[in-house]
């Protein structure tokens, strides 16, 4: 509007296609739209949604849930774009857009920040509230990254204890039983839960290992062994290309490990949905590192 435009040339321009209609009032370039990843989408029609309703004058609550995460730029696995409001009092669905999800709360002083312009929960209590509600592989991977960003383990129990009798708590408790903050990646994360699941024998995280050029950590390892399990998933999860340096520098590692005797499993995202494969992998790598052990 500032820029002259009416009402009737912004319909126009969403009906080309070279406007994106994120909320009332609330508009992108399409060409801009069109580049950002859906977590970035995800996180423009939360700012989109705030604005709207401070410009109406409704904008009351606190984002939580999976959109917290997504301010506190938290790792998310399948995920969907949802838009989380806890408020003190009980408001009908019908009072807000299908993609806005109300929860009743009262939340302490200390379980609300700002991040940018928005009221969000506090990390330790987005971390609780994402496990309560999602399946225990996707709440794993938020839970391991908010320990990761230096999360309080104490804070989040004690938000569990704070929720007794809510939906979700049990889950909760499960999810931050088996979190921890060695995980790197929602890759490693997944990874651990694949190996707890099948009963396999449980390696060490983030084991520092002596080499001629220095110590070098290893994702996964049987330490007796001296096997490792590396999850070769980053680059792909995070749309990154290694460059030329990073493959000679990766290549110079294994090198020096394999020198110390350690051999390498390496997997990729594709390998944890292929569950039966992947352990029989597993298996017979340890099968054979104890029989050169012995040996």
């Amino acid at each position: 509007m500032d820029r002259g435009l009416t009402k009737r040339n912004i319909q126009a321009l969403v009906k080309s296609g070279r406007l994106v209609r994120l909320r009332r009032g609330c508009y992108m370039a399409a060409a801009a739209w069109k580049k950002l990843s859906s977590d970035d989408r995800a996180f423009r029609l939360i700012h989109a949604h705030r604005h709207a309703t401070v410009a109406t004058g409704s904008g009351s609550g606190t984002y939580s849930h999976t959109s917290a995460a997504r301010a506190h730029q938290l790792y998310l696995w399948e995920v969907d774009s949802l838009i989380h409001l806890t408020q003190p009092s009980n408001i009908s669905s019908t009072s807000h857009a299908p993609d806005v999800r109300n929860h009743q709360a009262r939340l302490e002083p200390d379980d609300v920040v700002l991040v940018g312009n928005l009221p969000v929960t506090s990390l330790e209590r987005t971390v609780v509230d994402c496990a309560r509600i999602l399946p225990f592989r996707q709440g794993l991977v938020i839970a391991e990254h908010g320990l990761q960003k230096g999360a309080s383990e104490d804070l989040m129990w004690r938000s569990i204890e704070q929720l007794i009798g809510h939906k979700g708590v049990a889950r909760a408790r499960k999810v931050m039983a088996h979190a921890s903050s060695l995980s790197e990646s929602p890759g490693e994360t997944l990874t651990w839960y694949f190996l707890h699941k099948m009963r396999l024998p449980m390696p060490v995280q983030q084991l520092r290992v002596p080499t001629r050029n220095g110590a070098h950590r290893l994702d996964f390892a049987w330490k007796d062994i001296k096997l490792a399990l590396e999850f070769d998933g980053r680059t792909k999860y995070f749309d990154y290309a290694p460059t030329s340096e990073v493959l000679f520098q990766e290549r110079r590692r294994e090198k020096a490990l394999m020198e110390e005797g350690w051999t390498f499993i390496r997997i990729e995202w594709k390998d944890l949905f292929d569950e039966g494969r992947l352990k029989k992998r597993v298996l017979d790598a340890i099968a054979r590192a104890e029989a050169r052990k012995a040996a």
